[in-house]
Parts: structure tokens; C-alpha cells; sequence
């Protein structure tokens, strides 16, 4: 790693050399970063920024880890952990609350304390690890919710013009795990904090099939989904829990592609099935949207399956883990055998979820 330390430091902000990141990864995963700081306000953000232009280094933005696989090269520029974590910001009117919650507060404690307000539209985001930064980036969602239905806009550095900007929900381009930041303008924005909009006079709408089943004809309360949807993902090996194995990932490791409706046909054929036993959901008027755990246990890639220091969760199909002392290498290889098959089989291209920095 290249660097040129004749410059004078930034004073305010603790820039930190050769920085093992894979503590910061729920893979467990990665080599050092170059430079790391950790930035705990908006002025220390522009300080870091400055710095690293000065002498020319990437930037990489860094929440909780849990969307992350680090190569084992490490990160060759700053990585900026972003700590931001002051109090949320209430306003509340007849009928809507708006919460602006810094970005570097943990994303299941904001659920867990909207929940508790009896307000509804983030429970069955419940546990999924990482911050509130995160979110609006990835459109985080599961269970029948994205974050995207509450977002009323997102707090940004623009590193175009280097002004703290707000972005109506309305031009963050939200769609299918996808937005503006990581897809037409990856790398341009830096989140600072998150406003969203609830309604009120909402209350849980259950159109996952694991919690209809779960709750029956009952209308549960905002809490009472917070709690089903935490159990059914320990169940299936999702929820970041200590000591346990399988939550050494980063999650789904495969979007759910979105093919063409004529997709269906190819695939029923190479799997001697009716067009009517695929899964899948319209994604458009031309297009559905196939489960990518389903292609990945047609294709025999099923839970428990090892490749290596590498696997396959043995409570969820999409989870690629680290078993131990895995390296990003390990993890590539199983990942690209994965993809290969699937290619091969169905010619459809799983897309990884996981960000990978200076990919």
C-alpha cells in the first residue's frame, strides 16, 4: 500500500493506519484498510474527506459490516466508519411522526423503539443487522416491508460539491434492493441521517407467508410482529447472534433475479416441471421475479452444502458462511461456483448483494 505521509494530519479526526476490518464485517472477513477513522459528526466527515483528497485516497463508507465482503487485500485508501449516534429527532402531528435518526444508529434498536411507540412500518424489518446509514442505500426490505414505504428523505454529504444536501424519497430512485447511491450516483453521496415518515393511523399489513401463518386471523400490534419476525429469522439462521455459526455471513449473498416472463418456460423445460410449480412474482409486465434460494437448491446447492472453509447456512439457502477461518477467497470461489451452475442450468445471472470496496 502506497502512501504519502509528508502531509500534516488532520487534527480533529483520528486517522488510524493498517486497520484489520474484518472485526468490523458480520463475515468476519477482509484484510486491513489503508487508513480508517471514525466519524462521529458531520464536521469530522468533511475533515476526513479533505484528508483523504489531499493525498489521494479512495474512500470507502463503512456502517455496522453486515452487507460487506472485504477482499483479503484489504481496502488500499480510508475507510470511513461512520459512528454518527445522537439522539432521534421526533415531530409528531395529528396524524404522522416523523423520526430523523443519525446514521450510525443500529437499525434494529430504531425498529425496536418505533415498535414500542405502537407505530407501525418497520416491523418486519425487525433484526436485520447494520445501521440506520445503510438502509436507504441498499432499500433494505424483507417480509412483505422496504424501507423505502417510510423514507421521507435521506441527509447527505454530496462529495460533487461537498454540501450537506437533503434528498426527497421521491428522487433517491428507490426500487428493488436499489437507489440513487448505489446504483446512477454510487460513490457521490456519504449518508449522515435518515428522516422517516409514519403514518399513524397504520397498522401491521402481513402478506409474508411465514407470518400469516404465524398470527392466523389475528391482528397483531407492532411489537407483537417485531418479536414474530425476530424468532423466524433466528430460525432460519439470519439474526447475528454470538456463538453461532451460521450467522458468521453477510445475509442473502444473491438477489432474487428478475428475468423475463419467458424466463419460465426455459427453466421448466431444463427441470422437466410445469411452468405453474416455479415459484415466482410479476416484476413488471414482462418480467417476474424468481426466488434465487429456489435456483440455488435446484442447482444443488442446498443448506449445510461446504466448499472448503466456505458454505451454505444450514437453516438458509441464500447465506453464504464463514465456518471458521475462512478467507474472502474462499467465500469468491464458492460464490462463483455458485453463479456458474445457475448460469449454466438456467442462464440467468445471480447478482451478488453483498458491497465489496474498490469493486
Amino acid at each position: 500500500m502506497t502512501r504519502n505521509d509528508n502531509l500534516s494530519p488532520v487534527p480533529s479526526v483520528n486517522i488510524r493506519q493498517d486497520v484489520p476490518l474484518a472485526p468490523y464485517t458480520t463475515f468476519g472477513i477482509g484484510g486491513p484498510a489503508a487508513y480508517f477513522a471514525e466519524i462521529a459528526s458531520e464536521t469530522e466527515l468533511v475533515e476526513a474527506v479533505n484528508f483523504a483528497r489531499e493525498r489521494q485516497l479512495e474512500i470507502f463508507t463503512l456502517g455496522g459490516g453486515s452487507n460487506l465482503l472485504i477482499p483479503d487485500r484489504g481496502f488500499d485508501g480510508l475507510v470511513l466508519h461512520i459512528a454518527m449516534n445522537g439522539p432521534t429527532e421526533i415531530t409528531i402531528d395529528a396524524d404522522t411522526a416523523l423520526h430523523t435518526v443519525a446514521a450510525g444508529v443500529e437499525w434494529n434498536s430504531f425498529v425496536l423503539s418505533v415498535c414500542q411507540e405502537e407505530i407501525s412500518g418497520v416491523e418486519c424489518l425487525a433484526g436485520i443487522p447494520g445501521f440506520v446509514g445503510g438502509t436507504p442505500v441498499q432499500n433494505v426490505g424483507a417480509y412483505g416491508q422496504e424501507v423505502s414505504q417510510t423514507i421521507a428523505s435521506v441527509r447527505a454529504l454530496d462529495l460533487e460539491s461537498m454540501a450537506f444536501v437533503d434528498i426527497p424519497a421521491d428522487q433517491c430512485g428507490f426500487a428493488y434492493r436499489r437507489s440513487i447511491f448505489n446504483s446512477t450516483h454510487r460513490g457521490r453521496y456519504i449518508v449522515t441521517a435518515v428522516t422517516f415518515r409514519f403514518d399513524l393511523s397504520q397498522r401491521p399489513r402481513l402478506t409474508y407467508a411465514d407470518l400469516t401463518r404465524h398470527f392466523g386471523d389475528a391482528q397483531p400490534t407492532p411489537i407483537e410482529v417485531y418479536l414474530a419476525v425476530r424468532a423466524i429469522r433466528h430460525g432460519k439462521g439470519m439474526l447475528i447472534v454470538e456463538g453461532e455459526p451460521d450467522s458468521r455471513s453477510a445475509g442473502s449473498f444473491f438477489k432474487n433475479p428478475v428475468v423475463p416472463r419467458e424466463a419460465l418456460n426455459r427453466i421448466a423445460s431444463s427441470l422437466h416441471l410445469e411452468v405453474e410449480e416455479i415459484p415466482h412474482w410479476p416484476a413488471g409486465s414482462d418480467s417476474v421475479k424468481l426466488p434465487a434460494a429456489w435456483l440455488l437448491e435446484r442447482a444443488g446447492f442446498v443448506k449445510g452444502y461446504t466448499m472448503g472453509k466456505a458454505g451454505i447456512s444450514s437453516r438458509h439457502t441464500l447465506a453464504l458462511i464463514n465456518k471458521g477461518s475462512a478467507s474472502a477467497a474462499d467465500i469468491f470461489a464458492l460464490r462463483d461456483t455458485i453463479q456458474a451452475k445457475v448460469k449454466d442450468l438456467f442462464d440467468i445471472q445471480l447478482e451478488q448483494e453483498p458491497v465489496q470496496p474498490g469493486s
